[in-house]
């Protein structure tokens, strides 16, 4: 007797288009999730159930085009996939799991971050939306807006630096370094407000200490 498994039916990963091929309106789209998976891939390094994704697809119906954030973080899901890793995510591939997070980076044209996509994220059961305006500010717009999803609606959340139990992060802004560029970047932080180094900041506080020791990095 054949079982009937509905799974078999649905598109693969590979079967769909990995991206809606719309490029980004500036850099800082790409480098500041990226400083964040950077960030992430250095904290978690011990962990793999977890899944960091910048400007991928996510596939949560077969019916409908994927939804593009700039970022978003999943947990409880293989954080390693074959040895090419994703092509895009698609929750008939990932148990069904959302991601917990959402960001998006507004650049100088606005493309729903703070009307449509905000629908999209909540009938997807993202938890937290993250919403940052580096390079403008709209008018009676914070620049870094973190949203929590309760009850199906996204309630912005007070404060600056946002602290996240279901994560174990915050998320703030500040001046930092990430490629030799000094300027606001998003950042984690720690339940007590520490923020996260940058892997610049990282390694000079790798090679300050070893100076203190009276080591020279360049003999090693």
């Amino acid at each position: 007797m054949y079982n009937y498994n509905p799974l078999e039916c649905l598109p693969s990963s590979a079967e769909l288009p990995d991206s809606d091929d719309t490029p980004v309106d500036n850099e800082l789209q790409i480098l500041i999730p990226n400083l964040l998976l950077a960030i992430l891939a250095a904290i978690w390094q011990n962990r793999d159930d977890w899944f960091f994704g910048i400007n991928m697809g996510i596939y949560y119906s077969p019916l409908k085009p994927a939804i593009v954030p700039d970022g978003f973080l999943s947990l409880g899901v293989e954080r390693f996939v074959g040895e090419n890793g994703r092509s895009s995510y698609v929750f008939w591939e990932e148990d069904s799991i959302p991601p917990v997070l959402a960001l998006e980076v507004v650049s100088q044209t606005y493309n729903g971050e703070y009307e449509q996509k905000k629908i999209d994220y909540a009938e997807l059961g993202i938890l937290y939306y993250v919403i940052y305006a580096p390079t403008r500010l709209r008018r009676k717009r914070q620049r870094l807006e973190v949203y929590r999803l309760v009850e199906g609606k996204y309630i912005l959340q007070p404060g600056d630096k946002i602290w996240m139990p279901e994560i174990s992060l915050g998320i703030g802004r500040e001046q930092g370094i990430y490629q030799g560029r000094t300027r606001e970047w998003l950042f984690w932080y720690d339940e007590n407000g520490k923020r996260y180094q940058t892997p610049e900041e990282q390694l000079q506080s790798l090679l300050a200490k070893l100076q203190q020791q009276g080591i020279d990095p360049n003999q090693l």
